[in-house]
């Protein structure tokens, strides 16, 4: 293959620096740079992350062949501040087209398409629309656009006819999840535009959250450094919580499960502030000493999850939720541990079933949860772990990618 046909241009308004950058693009980025893609990466970065990660960053990329163009992200800001950094995106990217002859135009969610059209309609570049979620629905669902607001909801409009564009002129969509893709082939503004779509969900890697690799000297030293015995039940939370994660619905199971099991504790392993979700746990008349909280490295996680018994979370079921993948389901599943998980999200429900991965609540009440405690079935590790290689592996991810990639030469 040329040069000319393995050129791509893959735009981010997500940075490289940010755990997302790290843990849902560089790694398929490293796949397809190995096929024999050459690719030119923009991303947008905030200054103080910028700045602690450039030179690991510039290193990864540069191991992978990947030449990257990062831009200062600037946080905060007016609608404006935003529409400045879209032009100057698109800016890029057409000077970058220019000097490189990119065959195909990859972007990653809806400001990054914005350019990515651009390009398609005045150069005629292949054009991919990598969603990643309906991201209007999700500003208003989590509650960062109120459509009373006329100029949200002047903004909301304009990003909904911008959407029913990008499905109906990119060369191919990249969707999360299989509900995703059915609910936008549902639409009737689309029934005449039969639209390419490729669901990939938000892949893991297996050779870092491989549950053979965590020692059980390794458990041991760490459930001491936490002040967890042998013989506590641990349920885990991973991640951030942020808007959309159920906190109080969390620590409302974890109560229950506290009347069933008088040993358990509550393991959250996130960057959150630790005394916001104490202080909550307390009021809702838990025991300090039963919630703990702990802070570690990407690379560290898999180690965390060994300890736990069963992992939970919960996700508000709004209608954006549809073509959400929750990252961490495949890093859970791929240590072997079972989920609690609510209805409504995305797929995530049917692979939990259809994995035999763990329970699926339908309902946040007391009476759901004591159901769900007390209907525990056990779980096989082993076959969970198997259940996450063959939905949520990277090489499967990238497996995909380069079908659509070989696809629009």
């Amino acid at each position: 293959m040329d040069e000319l046909k393995t050129s791509v241009l893959y735009l981010s308004y997500d940075g490289m620096t940010d755990p997302l950058g790290q843990s849902q693009v560089l790694p398929y980025l490293r796949g397809l740079a190995q096929k024999g893609y050459t690719i030119h990466l923009v991303s947008y970065e905030k200054q103080d992350r910028f700045q602690k990660h450039r030179n690991h960053i510039q290193k990864m990329c540069d191991d992978m062949k990947v030449i990257w163009h990062p831009q200062d992200y600037v946080v905060g800001g007016s609608i404006f501040t935003t529409i400045r950094q879209v032009r100057r995106m698109q800016k890029i990217a057409f000077y970058l087209q220019a000097k490189h002859q990119f065959s195909i135009v990859h972007c990653r969610s809806y400001i990054s398409a914005l350019a990515g059209l651009k390009l398609k309609r005045k150069l005629g570049t292949k054009f991919i629309f990598d969603m990643r979620g309906f991201w209007a629905d999700e500003r208003v669902d989590g509650g960062l656009w109120s459509l009373s607001n006329p100029l949200y909801r002047l903004i909301y409009k304009y990003f909904k006819r911008k959407e029913l564009q990008f499905f109906k002129e990119s060369d191919y969509t990249i969707s999360l999840t299989k509900c995703g893709q059915d609910e936008i082939k549902s639409w009737a503004a689309l029934k005449d535009s039969p639209i390419k779509i490729q669901v990939i969900p938000c892949c893991v890697d297996l050779d870092l959250f491989d549950p053979k690799a965590v020692s059980e000297a390794a458990k041991e030293a760490l459930r001491t450094s936490l002040g967890i015995s042998k013989s506590d039940y641990v349920l885990g939370y991973v991640g951030s919580i942020g808007t959309w994660y159920m906190l109080p619905e969390m620590l409302d199971y974890f109560r229950t499960l506290k009347n069933t099991l008088p040993n358990a504790k509550f393991l959250f392993v996130t960057s959150e502030n630790a005394e916001k979700i104490q202080t909550l746990a307390i009021a809702m008349g838990l025991n300090r000493s039963d919630i703990l909280v702990t802070s570690v490295l990407h690379y560290q996680v898999p180690a965390c999850i060994s300890i736990f018994d069963k992992s939970i979370f919960f996700i508000r079921p709004t209608y954006s939720k549809k073509a959400s993948s929750p990252t961490k389901q495949g890093e859970i599943m791929a240590m072997g541990v079972p989920l609690i998980c609510n209805a409504g999200i995305g797929d995530t429900s049917e692979i939990v079933e259809s994995q035999n991965s763990g329970t699926v609540i339908k309902e946040f009440t007391e009476s759901a949860y004591i159901a769900a405690i007390n209907g525990e079935q056990i779980f096989d590790s082993t076959a969970i772990s198997a259940g996450a290689k063959t939905i949520f592996s990277l090489e499967e991810g990238v497996k995909r990618y380069l079908k659509v990639y070989e696809h629009l030469h």
